[in-house]
């Protein structure tokens, strides 16, 4: 497997060896091998893997943005959701889990907005609307996608390198959280989810719905979930 290192953990991986080589020029061995040993996880929290969605996926599957464990999988809480009727996904974001986020669907940008709030856990139903964020709509085929990336208590900044205007192919890398986060997602309400809450999913091979021009009306999804 190839891996990489997100652009956005060099200062910290860099800082970190070098306070621990500096600790070490002068024989402190005990802080300097806590400072190397901070680098390795620096390293760890950043890593950037390779990822290949399933074959045979097709143009309509929504695949999952962000590595985590589902939250929520239904219908959107409209305190919390974009206005309009939606389908929500919610995935938890630990710290051992991969941070880079991917996009979800292909189309064009149409808005990227940041916002910022507070730094509720992000287990915690209100930090979808609390919390400092960002939110991308994407126009897939005459369809809006929304997804935010939501901070946490330890993720404190999220890395967006979307644009409006770009055009972009699903599961495509477009930034990072930092440190334990939340990644939510906003269907249109005809599209069918394939996951559950409790799951664990890959950001970028997961398939986590699937988008349906005429809508899906025998399709019912539960909105059982485990919001903590």
């Amino acid at each position: 497997m190839n891996m990489k290192i997100d652009r956005a953990g060099i200062p910290f991986i860099v800082g970190a060896a070098a306070v621990g080589g500096l600790f070490g020029w002068f024989d402190l061995w005990m802080p300097g091998a806590a400072s190397g040993l901070l680098a390795v996880g620096f390293t760890f929290f950043f890593r950037d893997p390779d990822r290949l969605e399933p074959a045979g996926a097709g143009l309509d599957a929504v695949l999952s943005p962000a590595d985590g464990r589902v939250l929520h999988a239904g219908r959107a809480d409209a305190r919390t959701a974009p206005e309009g009727n939606w389908q929500q996904l919610s995935i938890f974001l630990s710290p051992l889990d991969v941070h880079v986020n991917r996009t979800p669907i292909g189309g064009r940008v149409l808005e990227v907005t940041h916002r910022r709030g507070r730094f509720l856990p992000a287990y915690d139903r209100r930090s979808g609307v609390e919390n400092e964020r960002s939110e991308i709509r994407i126009d897939h085929a005459g369809q809006t996608v929304v997804f935010r990336q939501v901070v946490g208590v330890l993720a404190r900044r999220v890395v967006c390198r979307l644009a409006p205007g770009m055009n972009v192919v699903r599961g495509q890398r477009f930034g990072i959280m930092k440190f334990g986060s939340r990644m939510d997602v906003f269907l249109p309400e005809s599209a069918a989810l394939a996951v559950t809450a409790g799951e664990m999913v890959r950001g970028g091979e997961t398939v986590v719905a699937r988008l349906s021009e005429g809508g899906n009306p025998d399709h019912e999804q539960s909105a059982v979930d485990v919001w903590r």
